[in-house]
This record gives structure tokens, C-alpha cells and sequence, in this order.
């Protein structure tokens, strides 16, 4: 690989995402071993020539040499353009370069609702402003995906269902509408933040019943299954909200959601 020197990468430390690239970048080779440098253990020299907000939406590439900084989707460019040429050539080109850029904030807006930290709160930690286009389209997306692994899926637990994308699109709005009624003045601005969090762990489970649709499960082992990945769900919720010190309300009423729908499916197609 070709080093790119004098160069410094910005990254947040306690984003795992951008953690492991930074690491990769520097461990490949594409930047020297003192290539990166945390965002919450920025030198002074470093911080003067950045714009410290505009870093904690999009990362920051420090040039040495001409004393200027790139930030976001450039910067990786940038890094993996010294090695690879026509790889950035490639990424540029419109629309292409349109894409990469959209993807880029979608994630980066949106990386402490995919993977929270306690530290977010921290005076000095690398937390994104709060984009309500880029909440709403990771709502979306979470959302339509989840609907339809649902809808591929329901067969399993119960013979009488068939697959329905608006059944199960109607039954994840209604959990964002059920949890919006009853926490929306409780969590207050923490509201946005808890919901981003309420859909990766959506996002979670249905990741996690993508592989029993390659096996021929019956009905009573798809139901174990399900169960499984729900208490994990669960766990997975409770952890959130303690990171995000929001107490246990928000779980027990995602809880009640679900009893729920379980006991009206039950009744609906038991007979």
C-alpha cells in the first residue's frame, strides 16, 4: 500500500465503525502509524486548524503539509485514492459520487443510534447533530426491511398466515405509533434518539430471523426460534435504555406492544 503522510485522520473512538476503518487504514499501511488520532484526545495544534463541530458529523483528514483539512466521504477518498486511483476516479463520477455522499450521512447521522456509547454524553464526545431527513429515512429503512423479512417469515409460526408485506408494515408503524403515544412527552429531546436506538434493535432481530428462512423449520421450532430472538431483542432494549439513562419505562411499554400483538395473533389464528 502507499502511505499517505502527513496526514492525520480524525476519527470517533467510540463509534466501532469508525474505529475498525481508521485501524484498517493505518494497519494496511494506507496511513503511517501515527495516522489517526481520536477525536476526544485532539492536540491543540490539531483542533486550532479544524472546524470541531463540522468533525463530529463527518470525519476529518488533516493535511500537514498545506495546513487544511477535508472532511466526510472526501477524505476517505482521499486515503484510499493514494493507493487505488481509479477506485476514487470511479467514486466521483456522477451519480455515483451523489450516492456514496447520501450513504455517508445516512450512516454517519445516524452511527450512535446503530451503536450507542455511555460516553455520548461527555462534554468533548464525538456525537453527530440530530438530522431529522437522515432519523426519518433510517426509520424508513428499517422499517420496509423488517416488513418484509417479517412477512417471509410469519408462515412459520402460524399455518393459517401467508405472507403479507402490509400486514407486518402496518404492525412496525403501529409500534412507532404505540411507543410515540406513550413516551413522546416522557423522553422529551430524548425522544428522536431513543427511536433511532427502537429500530436497530428491530433491525437486530430481523437480521437474526433472516437465517431460519433457509431452514425448513416446523411451526414448533420456528415459534422457539422466534422467541429466542425476541428475548434477545429484549436484552438488547433494556441495554439500550440503561446507555441511554432513560430508565426502564420505555422497555416495559415496548414490552406491552409486544404481549400484545402476540395474544391478538393468538386469538386470531389459533382456532
Amino acid at each position: 500500500m502507499k502511505t499517505l503522510k502527513n496526514h492525520t485522520l480524525i476519527y470517533d473512538k467510540d463509534c466501532p465503525m469508525c474505529a475498525m476503518y481508521s485501524s484498517a487504514f493505518v494497519g494496511s499501511g494506507m496511513l503511517d502509524k501515527n495516522g489517526r488520532e481520536a477525536f476526544c484526545e485532539i492536540s491543540i495544534e490539531d483542533k486550532n486548524i479544524l472546524d470541531f463541530h463540522r468533525a463530529k458529523n463527518e470525519i476529518a483528514l488533516i493535511n500537514h503539509q498545506e495546513n487544511k483539512v477535508i472532511y466526510g466521504l472526501d477524505s476517505l477518498l482521499l486515503i484510499i485514492g493514494n493507493s487505488f486511483p481509479i477506485l476514487e476516479k470511479i467514486a466521483k463520477i456522477q451519480p455515483l459520487y451523489w450516492f456514496f455522499q447520501k450513504l455517508y450521512q445516512f450512516v454517519s447521522y445516524n452511527r450512535k443510534q446503530i451503536i450507542p456509547s455511555k460516553k455520548d454524553t461527555e462534554k468533548d464526545a464525538c456525537v453527530p447533530d440530530f438530522n431529522l431527513k437522515y432519523r426519518l429515512l433510517y426509520i424508513g429503512f428499517v422499517v420496509i426491511f423488517s416488513a418484509f423479512v417479517l412477512s417471509e417469515f410469519s408462515p412459520k409460526l402460524w399455518q393459517n398466515l401467508t405472507p403479507n408485506f402490509s400486514r407486518e408494515l402496518f404492525v412496525c408503524f403501529a409500534q412507532i405509533f404505540w411507543q410515540t403515544v406513550f413516551l413522546k412527552s416522557y423522553l422529551k429531546e430524548n425522544f428522536w434518539n431513543y427511536l433511532g436506538n427502537m429500530m436497530t434493535v428491530s433491525l437486530i432481530g430481523t437480521l437474526l430471523l433472516i437465517p431460519a428462512l433457509f431452514f425448513n423449520f416446523n411451526e414448533f421450532y420456528s415459534k422457539i426460534y422466534f422467541f429466542v430472538v425476541v428475548s434477545l431483542m429484549f436484552l438488547e432494549h433494556f441495554r439500550r435504555c440503561e446507555i441511554l439513562k432513560i430508565g426502564f419505562l420505555p422497555t416495559f411499554s415496548w414490552m406491552i406492544f409486544r404481549m400484545t400483538l402476540a395474544f391478538f395473533i393468538f386469538a386470531m389464528y389459533s382456532k
